[in-house]
């Protein structure tokens, strides 16, 4: 797979929701005006023994969120992080801040809602200490990474590492276990052919580069819990591992023949992490897409049944994966009705013993097409989910067990 199939697949999971948002505004615009004027009822989650940890306990609700991109330019949101409840950073199309009261906007550097610009991952370590990842100009001429750094003031671009100017690298996500381990994964074109999984790491002073594992894959997500136990998942229901040393490809059972993909992980501890995605069951088909979640048990991957909504006239799948413990587990994406291409949030959440399906909201923006991609979980029981109402508005939901 080239740099341009794996920009494929990142468009069929980012930018493909600009062409449903389009396609389905131009429908309604001129076929169902009345289609504009739906009711948003207020849906809650299901409840848990322990509501210090269980944001289901008051359900979800959409939390008012700036569009700081001009109409016809985008503002969704990708990735969510805080060092705290009152310091959280969601970035994407556009870049907001929550200060514990209310979500403002911040400009950064190439940031603009025009579709190939994109911050696709943010570690936040402190309030002075922020890092997000991305890329520039895809499926354009000269792509290339995109490392920036808050420090307190103002969105900066930071060099990275040294990348030759024959190679083509893009930035997916980023985690971080301290100021001086930070971790970032995506992809990379060497020479022009190949393309591997891409690692960089900050040690506190500078980035370094290494690409590592099997050709033709690209890394969506990135976990770590120990600076020894670090999880990235990608392309075909890829997983490697690094454990203080190099990074080593791990076997992932993936059921069905067809496409499949892991976008986001979690490692809670060395036996306990979760990846989720989609997979397709039937070989040379795209759909129906089906909610794919993996947990690794310190031996093994092993794959665990979950839900979809719908059945095979949905598309289901998870962008990404966050918990508070091992027996409160929240998992995120999006389901899309397969004859009308509408989207709706899809939240599943793990008690401990099964996965089960969370009622969320979804607000309507002229139509209801709604996008979940972000998520994290705070000790003091709140969970925050974004994405976006169609791809020109960013969305947050909130729920919180106090």
């Amino acid at each position: 797979m080239s740099v341009f199939a794996t920009q494929f697949l990142r468009k069929s999971t980012s930018q493909l929701l600009t062409m449903c948002a389009l396609a389905l505004a131009i429908f309604l615009f001129i076929f169902a005006p009345s289609a504009l004027a739906a009711d948003n009822p207020e849906l809650h989650a299901q409840t848990s023994a322990n509501s210090q940890e269980a944001p289901a306990a008051s359900g979800f609700k959409v939390v008012n969120t700036p569009h700081p991109n001009p109409n016809g330019f985008q503002n969704l949101l990708v990735s969510v992080s805080g060092s705290s409840a009152s310091d959280i950073w969601a970035v994407g199309q556009s870049v907001i801040h929550y200060d514990g009261s209310k979500w403002t906007a911040f400009s950064a550097p190439h940031i603009d809602g025009g579709a190939i610009n994109e911050l696709t991952g943010v570690a936040d370590i402190s309030p002075d200490n922020v890092w997000a990842v991305g890329y520039l100009n895809l499926n354009e001429q000269n792509p290339n990474q995109l490392i920036e750094h808050y420090d307190g003031s103002a969105w900066r671009i930071n060099p990275g590492p040294k990348i030759p100017p024959t190679d083509v690298p893009i930035l997916e996500s980023v985690t971080a276990t301290s100021a001086s381990d930070v971790w970032a994964t995506g992809g990379i074109t060497i020479n022009n052919q190949n393309e591997f999984p891409l690692f960089e790491h900050f040690d506190g002073t500078s980035w370094t580069a290494t690409a590592a594992g099997f050709a033709e894959t690209l890394m969506f997500g990135v976990s770590a819990d120990a600076t020894n136990d670090v999880w990235a998942v990608g392309t075909g229901g890829s997983a490697l591992h690094f454990d203080g040393k190099t990074w080593t490809p791990i076997p992932v059972p993936i059921p069905g023949s067809g496409e499949n993909a892991l976008f986001g992980v979690k490692a809670l501890a060395p036996n306990d992490a979760w990846a989720v995605g989609f997979y397709v069951k039937d070989a040379n088909q795209t759909r129906p897409e089906t909610t794919l979640i993996e947990h690794w048990d310190g031996a093994s991957w092993r794959f665990i049944p979950s839900p979809n909504p719908g059945g095979s006239n949905k598309n289901n799948f998870l962008r990404g994966i966050t918990a508070v413990s091992a027996k409160d587990v929240w998992a995120y994406g999006t389901s899309v009705d397969i004859a009308t291409s509408l989207a709706s949030t899809l939240v599943l959440h793990w008690d401990g013993t099964r996965w089960a399906v969370v009622p969320s909201p979804d607000p309507v923006y002229k139509f209801r097409n709604d996008f979940l991609n972000g998520g994290a979980v705070f000790p003091s029981g709140d969970l925050w989910l974004v994405g976006g109402e169609t791809v020109f508005r960013s969305l947050a939901l909130h729920a919180t067990g106090q």
